[in-house]
């Protein structure tokens, strides 16, 4: 597993062997970035069940000003942290240890000003894919220009609409598919 693009594109993250974690293909992670943009210059991302941290990462070497990890793992969040450091991003990063089954962490003050991209990548074929979307909808943490990228299986149906997101683009890559929101303030 390896950062595609920006200012540490080719650098490794670390990986545990063993644990439930299905982090983004390389291959997907650049078909993402392809259709983001590779300049993230400023932004403030979200990396929901994040796993590794391989999303979160990827947007701060392409210049996200900020990135925020959540995931219910004590070995995952170990896991961020330690890529974080390894290639000193730490000072950009916030790791947060919650359930997001339990809803979004809106209410907690890292958490403020709205975020301008947000990856979504719950594990596959638990239907969480849907729950956290519906949920990220019902939150204020998105800013008015907000993106959001969900991962999931392709067979996996998630709405054109979810309150005031609405669906973009989406793509196929093998068995993952990727559908892009944006945020729409009526």
């Amino acid at each position: 597993m390896r950062i595609t693009g920006g200012k540490l594109k080719g650098r490794r993250l670390s990986a545990l062997k063993g644990m439930n974690i299905r982090p983004t293909s390389d291959m997907v992670k650049e078909a993402i970035f392809n259709l983001l943009g590779q300049d993230l210059t400023g932004m403030t991302v979200l990396d929901l069940f994040a796993g590794t941290g391989a999303l979160g990462i990827e947007s701060l070497s392409r210049g996200a000003s900020k990135a925020v990890f959540v995931d219910n793992s004590r070995q995952s969040i170990r896991l961020i942290r330690k890529n974080l450091e390894l290639l000193g991003l730490d000072p950009s990063g916030i790791v947060l240890n919650r359930d997001l089954k339990r809803g979004m962490p809106a209410e907690s003050s890292l958490i403020q000003g709205g975020f301008d991209l947000v990856f979504l990548d719950p594990p596959y074929s638990k239907g969480l894919a849907l729950v956290a979307l519906k949920k990220l909808a019902g939150t204020d943490i998105l800013s008015p220009k907000g993106i959001v990228v969900t991962e999931s299986l392709k067979e996996d149906e998630l709405p054109e609409r979810s309150g005031r997101l609405r669906m973009f683009d989406n793509r196929l890559y093998g068995t993952t598919k990727i559908n892009i929101y944006h945020y729409e303030d009526f």
